[in-house]
C-alpha cells in the first residue's frame, strides 16, 4: 500500500493562487544557491515572513511576496522584517511593474517554475542575539513540519508548529 504523505508546509487559505506560484519558484532559486528556507515562518515581532532563508554560513534573508499591486500597496509590514534579516528581498510575478518596488530591497521575479534575482538585497547584519533567535525559530518549524510529514496526526493534535 502506498504511503500518502501531505505537504506539511504552513497553508491558512490567505495565499492568492500567484504568491503560492511564486514561493514556490522562488524556493527553487534558494535552493539552487544553497539556501535552506521554511515558508511563513513567526518572528519574534509577531509578524509572519513568508520565507525564511538560511545561508551555510549563518546569513539570513527574508523574502516578502508581493502578488499584485493592491497587495504591496496595502501592506506595509514588510518594513518590519529588516530587524529579523541580513538581506530582504521581494518576490514578485512577472506581471508586476518592477518600478513601484522598493529600490532599498532586492527583488525577485518568479513563477511557479524559478525565479531570478533582478537586484540583490542590500546587507544589514541583525544583532547576534536576534540572528540566534532566528535560527532557533527556524529549527524548531523545519523540525515540526518535518514530523508532521512522519506523523499527520500530529498537526491535527496541536503537537505540530
Amino acid at each position: 500500500m502506498p504511503r500518502l504523505i501531505e505537504p506539511a508546509a504552513p497553508y491558512d487559505g490567505r495565499q492568492s493562487e500567484t504568491a503560492l506560484f511564486v514561493a514556490r519558484g522562488t524556493r527553487r532559486l534558494l535552493r539552487r544557491l544553497n539556501f535552506s528556507s521554511v515558508t511563513e515562518l513567526p518572528l519574534l515581532s509577531g509578524r509572519r515572513a513568508d520565507i525564511v532563508a538560511l545561508a551555510d554560513d549563518g546569513a539570513v534573508l527574508i523574502v516578502e511576496i508581493k502578488s499584485s499591486i493592491a497587495d504591496f500597496r496595502t501592506d506595509a509590514k514588510w518594513r518590519d522584517y529588516r530587524a529579523h534579516c541580513d538581506r530582504l528581498y521581494f518576490a514578485i510575478p512577472e506581471t508586476m511593474p518592477v518600478e513601484i518596488m522598493p529600490a532599498d530591497a532586492g527583488l525577485i521575479v518568479a513563477d511557479a517554475y524559478g525565479a531570478e534575482i533582478l537586484r540583490e538585497a542590500p546587507e544589514h547584519r541583525i544583532a547576534p542575539a536576534t540572528r540566534r533567535a532566528v535560527l532557533i525559530r527556524f529549527a524548531h518549524a523545519a523540525a515540526h513540519r518535518l514530523h508532521g510529514l512522519s506523523d499527520p496526526e500530529a498537526m491535527a493534535l496541536g503537537v505540530y508548529g
